[in-house]
């Protein structure tokens, strides 16, 4: 009978209860302390979004201690020499100015070559004057290790000269901690010869401060490459280890032509430039 009676009855399965809509978590909420762990977590690239929620946010955005956070979060020995030295060289406050270690952070100067366009992907971000026929760029003729590119710049019959200046403040770096006495700015290049063509080469490195006025500087006049060098490729280095106070640029320069004095683009290979800064370690 009970199976007779239950025959074209659908079962009722009881709906489920109403579930409570969930209520947004609200950060703004949090005290400072822990909303500063919150957004210390995001990629560097979304604080500046965050920044834009409310005063409060920007407020932690624009201050010190979150960034001094994620500084913290890098247990290298390179990491605790930066965290170390950037609370050793805070910056005063300074009313609507965000801190410096933001823009720091974002930009990495520490380490990373400075200069644009180093193996020659085009002309672009140099000051150039082109002697002869002017500058060109080349594939390289004998490998440069390391470099991002196997290109270079390559001159003429007449001295060709390029230039790029620095503004390390614009990089990244503040005051303070350009004038901390722990930091070095080593430079680099690597100039060299075709086969059956000499050159020359020359190189100009100025540390400037806020006027432009020069603090010290390197230069290498090296002696020039013989014709058949067998593609000769040469490195020139220096680091500026005590720098003074109130370095604010650094000017890079170099120059080439060829021997010969050959129309066309036979002169100095010039290629890989860099201005790295270092934090001294010890």
């Amino acid at each position: 009978m009970g199976a007779w009676a239950s025959r074209g009855r659908a079962a009722r399965v009881p709906a489920p209860p109403e579930s409570e809509p969930e209520e947004a978590l609200d950060l703004s909420q949090l005290p400072p302390e822990l909303l500063l762990v919150v957004l210390s977590h995001p990629p560097r690239t979304l604080l500046g979004r965050c920044r834009q929620v409310c005063r409060g946010w920007r407020a932690l955005v624009d201050g010190q201690a979150l960034w001094l956070l994620i500084l913290a979060r890098d247990h290298s020995a390179t990491g605790r020499a930066l965290l170390h030295l950037a609370r050793s060289c805070q910056s005063p406050a300074r009313n609507a100015r965000p801190c410096p270690l933001g823009r720091f952070c974002a930009r990495r100067p520490i380490g990373r070559n400075l200069i644009r366009n180093p193996c020659g992907q085009g002309l672009r971000k140099w000051m150039v004057q082109h002697g002869g026929d002017g500058w060109v760029v080349e594939e390289n003729r004998t490998t440069v290790p390391g470099a991002p590119s196997q290109t270079c710049f390559v001159t003429s019959f007449s001295w060709c000269r390029k230039k790029q200046v620095l503004d390390l403040e614009e990089e990244g770096l503040w005051p303070e901690l350009l004038d901390s006495g722990r930091i070095e700015i080593c430079v680099s290049d690597w100039w060299g010869a075709r086969h059956d063509s000499g050159c020359m080469y020359r190189l100009l490195v100025q540390l400037l401060d806020a006027n432009q006025t020069v603090l010290d500087k390197f230069s290498a006049v090296p002696d020039p490459i013989p014709q058949w060098n067998n593609n000769a490729c040469l490195h020139v280095t220096h680091v500026f280890s005590n720098i003074k106070m109130g370095v604010r640029f650094v000017s890079f320069e170099h120059w080439g032509q060829d021997t010969q004095f050959w129309a066309g683009h036979y002169g100095a290979r010039v290629t890989n430039s860099s201005v790295i800064v270092r934090v001294h370690l010890s």
